[in-house]
């Protein structure tokens, strides 16, 4: 009984208080929409490229190494709080451990071995997704980011269409070195939104990119203003959009369907309107695209973006 003549036990709150942080728990593990399909995933959308599974996979490692240590750590306090507590023990102080060498060796050679693992196979996948040696592309298109929405280059040769993109005055922000894998006589296409643009199809906000399914496209990024961020949702990559240097990486679309995609940097006030779609069609339809924007008059290129600084033109002349 408790001092004040009742029978209620004082641990009957903590147990009540902690059936209510398993059921709120529970009630957020459940309501979120996944099935059991989805949780491999760990939140990652589904793949929609080839080179998007090892992004999917590098994911699934880092929680697999977090999950591992974190059940390391509650272990040890657990047990520490069961089996060192002063009501088992009674003693006031129990027992401190100093200068244990191999215990202090163990806390730091882990960590570091952690560490080393993850460093590693980020450093191998990242070399490897952003690799432009390993296949050239079937299709290359300019990004450009302006404030408050996207414009697309399609740098691929037309019919009726005349031009070069190599030599074209609105490509020339971006740097040789990638202007040597454009195809010759690109005389090109382009398509340009606003935030009030909409697909027809879905009524997402924002211009529609083109793309083939099957065929490995390589994106350019140039940006005409500040520094936005290329996200294709799906794709599980995004890669920054800076002015006066050129960014560049290629996928491989694997599955046809309308995709969404956002700027993923802060770029200002109406940053949450810079959205916009990406349709993978077969490459029969993506060819009568092309061909429907140059009857619409949108032949050419628009401007690329900001020329690239002396400071990057060093930077590569010192790298080659």
């Amino acid at each position: 009984m408790s001092p004040n003549g009742s029978d209620r036990s004082p641990r009957r709150p903590m147990r009540r208080k902690l059936l209510q942080a398993m059921t709120a728990g529970l009630v957020l593990a459940t309501a979120t929409g996944c099935t059991y399909k989805d949780f491999p995933r760990l939140g990652m959308p589904t793949p929609t490229t080839e080179e998007a599974p090892r992004i999917l996979s590098l994911w699934q490692g880092s929680w697999a190494a977090a999950l591992a240590v974190g059940v390391l750590v509650w272990g040890l306090i657990i047990w520490s709080a069961i089996f060192h507590r002063r009501s088992r023990t009674k003693i006031e102080v129990p027992a401190q451990t100093r200068y244990n060498m191999p215990i202090e060796a163990l806390y730091t050679v882990v960590p570091l071995i952690i560490v080393s693992v993850l460093f590693y196979f980020t450093a191998r996948d990242e070399t490897k997704l952003l690799s432009l040696t390993d296949k050239k592309p079937d299709v290359t298109v300019n990004v450009v980011g302006f404030q408050w929405s996207w414009g697309f280059n399609y740098i691929t040769p037309v019919d009726g269409v005349s031009g070069d993109a190599k030599t074209d005055a609105n490509l020339a922000a971006i740097p040789d070195r990638f202007k040597k894998d454009f195809p010759a006589a690109a005389g090109g296409v382009y398509d340009v939104g606003t935030p009030g643009t909409k697909n027809p199809q879905t009524g997402n906000p924002g211009p529609t990119l083109w793309l083939p399914e099957g065929e490995t496209v390589r994106f350019v990024l140039t940006s005409r203003d500040v520094i936005h961020s290329f996200w294709v949702v799906p794709f599980l990559m995004k890669m920054d959009v800076i002015p006066g240097h050129t960014n560049a990486f290629q996928v491989t679309p694997n599955q046809e369907g309308t995709f969404l995609g956002k700027c993923a940097e802060l770029c200002g006030v109406d940053h949450s309107r810079m959205l916009f779609n990406v349709k993978v069609v077969s490459p029969e339809r993506y060819q009568q695209h092309l061909k429907d924007l140059a009857k619409k008059g949108q032949t050419g290129y628009i401007p690329a973006g900001i020329a690239q600084t002396s400071h990057e033109k060093n930077r590569e002349t010192n790298n080659l």
